[in-house]
Parts: C-alpha cells; sequence; structure tokens
C-alpha cells in the first residue's frame, strides 16, 4: 500500500508540475534592470561589441557592468514555476558571467533582435541542461562543475582545465540539500529535494579536475580574456565550486580576476586584483577551472 500510495503522490506531483511549466510568469517577474539593459545596448552600438571575438564580448560586457550591486537568489522567482530570467539592477557572481555570455552572444544577431525577449533566450541556452528549461526547478544547472560539462559537452565553451595542468580532486555536492530552506523553491515544494539530492550525487561522481592555486601564476599566459574561471574550496569530503567569474587582461598584460563580490566584501561587480594573487586572499580556495566561451 505505501508503495502505490507513493506512486499515486508522484503522479499527481508531476501532473502539477507539467501544469505549472504551462504557466508563463509576468515578464516583470523574468526580466529587471530594463534601463540597465538599455544602457549596454547602447554601449554595444557605438563601441561596436559584435566585432570582436566571442571572449573580448564576453569581457567587454562584463567590464560595462562594473558597479552594479551583488543580489543573491534573484533567481527564485517564484515559488512553483522555473522560467530563464535576468535582473541588471543586481547580480551574483553567477549570474553576472551568464549576463556577459548572453549579451555577448546576443549582439551577434542583427541589432532588430537586440531586446529582452532575444536576450532571455540565449539565458536559457547557457543556464539549463542541454540548453532547455521545461518550467521546473530540476532543470537548472545548479552547480559550476555541471554547468562545466554540460556547456563543453554542447560545444558551447571549452573545458581547458585539464590541458592547463589540472589534477583530479576528491569531490562533494551537497550544499543545497544541505541547506535547502534557503531556496524559494525547495522551501515551497519539499517534495522536490529527493530530486536535488539525486543530482547531487550523480554531481559528486563526476570527475573534477582543477589547477592547484600554486599553478595559477605559471599558466595565467594561457588564459584568454573573457575565460569562465570557477574558484575551487575546500568543502565537507573534498572539494567544491564555491564561485565564479571572468578573466579580464589589462593594456599592462596583468591577468584580473572581474567577480561580482559578495556584501562582506565589495557587494558589487568589480575588476580585481591579479588572477594568481586573489587565490591567495583566501586560504579555502585551492584552484581555478578555464572555460572559453566558443560561440
Amino acid at each position: 500500500m505505501k508503495r502505490i500510495a507513493a506512486a499515486l503522490f508522484l503522479a499527481a506531483f508531476f501532473v502539477a508540475m507539467a501544469a505549472h511549466a504551462d504557466t508563463t510568469l509576468p515578464f516583470k517577474t523574468v526580466f529587471k534592470g530594463a534601463n540597465k539593459f538599455e544602457y549596454l545596448k547602447q554601449r554595444a552600438i557605438v563601441e561596436n561589441w559584435a566585432g570582436y571575438p566571442i571572449g573580448q564580448r564576453v569581457a567587454i560586457a562584463g567590464r560595462a557592468m562594473i558597479g552594479t550591486p551583488y543580489k543573491g537568489y534573484t533567481l527564485e522567482i517564484d515559488n512553483h514555476v522555473e522560467a530563464p530570467s535576468a535582473n541588471f539592477d543586481g547580480v551574483d557572481c553567477w549570474t553576472f558571467f551568464e549576463d556577459s555570455l548572453a549579451f555577448a552572444r546576443m549582439v551577434e544577431e542583427p541589432r532588430e533582435n537586440w531586446t529582452p525577449q532575444t536576450f532571455l533566450k540565449y539565458i536559457e541556452l547557457d543556464r539549463y541542461r542541454d540548453g532547455h528549461c521545461d518550467g521546473t526547478y530540476l532543470s537548472r544547472l545548479h552547480y559550476l562543475e555541471d554547468w562545466y560539462y554540460d556547456n563543453s559537452r554542447r560545444g558551447l565553451i571549452e573545458d581547458l582545465t585539464r590541458d592547463l595542468g589540472g589534477i583530479r580532486v576528491p569531490h562533494s555536492a551537497d550544499e543545497m540539500t544541505l541547506h535547502w530552506r534557503s531556496y524559494r523553491y525547495m522551501a515551497a515544494n519539499p517534495s522536490l529535494r529527493p530530486g536535488i539530492r539525486e543530482m547531487e550525487e550523480r554531481v559528486s561522481q563526476m570527475a573534477l579536475y582543477q589547477i592547484p592555486k600554486w599553478k595559477v601564476a605559471a599558466i595565467e599566459p594561457s588564459i584568454h580574456t573573457g575565460d569562465i574561471i570557477g574558484i575551487t574550496t575546500l568543502d565537507r569530503g573534498g572539494i567544491g565550486t564555491s564561485h565564479v567569474g571572468i578573466a579580464y587582461r589589462t593594456p599592462d598584460g596583468v591577468l584580473h580576476f572581474m567577480h561580482a563580490s559578495s556584501p562582506y566584501n565589495y557587494g558589487r561587480i568589480v575588476l580585481d586584483s591579479r588572477l594568481s594573487d586573489y587565490l591567495y586572499r583566501y586560504r579555502d580556495d585551492t584552484g581555478i577551472l578555464v572555460g572559453r566561451p566558443l560561440k
């Protein structure tokens, strides 16, 4: 009887989620910061962002957003319906690089297509497994290492971590299960937790390679402006990914780390110190991942 009841519960849950997936969230919910978006568009026209290679476009878009306030949990926009979204009024480290990538891809299109809808199309391409949001929370790529794998598999980026001297490290992913109350979707839908835990177990079994931080100074010449730099950190049971930003080489040749810094540091997007120096600022940081946008 318990098995039958469980099966009926799961069937009802998936029917409910399918109904939610058919629901369209209001535009004001999925897109915020229209004035900033228009400002970036005008910069892109005047400065001819479309004329640069993809990596440089990523970095130029990111540089244009410097000073934007840090804001966490901007993707938790509904209790049930998952949808591609953007908030130019505030970003976290992940949405900062996503916005930069999406803008870099959007400006390859004719200017009449430079719209929030087109931008969100590229957000969906990047943020969701196989590039498709099915309206459910589980379709989103929640862990950075999973994002590198999925986007590399689809040919959107090249994961250069192993080629640049990366070594395999013990790996764990359980932050969402441990802190589920911090996530609006999970708090409102306890039935999501088994699926999230299953996803975390799969991610934990993936091979994770990092370039140890003591090697980074030597390989900085091989990192390009616009490369996506994931930060690895000591975690329970091994190494996890904790932060992400964009590589940016200044005219003096120094490779900097550009990122959305949390409120207990700068609290905004900054062009920070040399990447290899940044890694020694925090004792628990162990190394980096390097992903190069291809298209």
